[in-house]
């Protein structure tokens, strides 16, 4: 009985976040109320007060579970510590805007986040989280950066906080633009190519530091 109740609010919960995926993508986060998302799941608003605190904690559990896959892969780059950390970063990446291509889940949930989310009133508080998660990231490719300079992938006074910067810049840079026009181009099929463009750019000529930092390699071992 203890099971069901446990399934039961997991198949509500699930319910819930789908259709706030699709009520605040139809309609903008700040135009959408709880009631409309309670409509779409089938279920009443006190049903999303028993899961989530408010709008925004919703939309908060909203990201969460959409940046679970992204998250995983970046934990398995940092344990992958005998393979080359260019080409696990390389596949990841590759990885990332792959899924994106063919899930209508993902698509709908990052447009959410780069398009159709506004950071007024309670929202600020979704928006700090999201930049804590960004920190999360950026520390985890750095150290995967600094790997690939102590194992001489990259130059030894290769500047990787900026190279980080670079490809994050490029990640979502790359996501937001297709899914603004993602008639402009098949980023399924052409993914591996920019991707490897990145790469090769990075091991040809990355940003150097202006004097050798031996401190940049020793981050390695974190």
């Amino acid at each position: 009985m203890v099971r069901k109740k446990k399934d039961d609010a997991q198949l509500t919960c699930t319910a819930l976040l789908d259709a706030a995926e699709q009520v605040f993508f139809e309609n903008g986060v700040a135009k959408t109320t709880l009631n409309d998302i309670a409509a779409a799941a089938g279920l009443t608003r006190g049903a999303i007060y028993w899961h989530f605190t408010d709008k925004a904690d919703l939309l908060q559990a909203m990201f969460t579970r959409a940046m679970f896959p992204m998250e995983s892969m970046l934990n398995e780059l940092l344990q992958a510590a005998n393979a080359n950390p260019l080409v696990t970063l390389r596949n990841m990446c590759v990885q990332v805007l792959t899924n994106l291509a063919h899930s209508p889940e993902q698509q709908r949930v990052f447009n959410i986040m780069f398009h159709r989310c506004e950071h007024i009133g309670p929202m600020i508080t979704v928006l700090e989280n999201k930049r804590a998660k960004r920190e999360e990231c950026l520390a985890q490719v750095e150290t995967a950066l600094a790997r690939a300079v102590a194992a001489g992938h990259l130059p030894p006074d290769t500047d990787v906080v900026l190279a980080n910067q670079v490809i994050s810049n490029f990640m979502a840079g790359t996501m937001s633009e297709w899914l603004f026009a993602p008639q402009s181009f098949d980023l399924a099929t052409c993914a591996p190519g920019m991707v490897d463009m990145l790469i090769a750019g990075l091991q040809a000529n990355p940003p150097r530091l202006a004097k050798s930092e031996p401190a940049a390699i020793a981050r390695c071992a974190g």
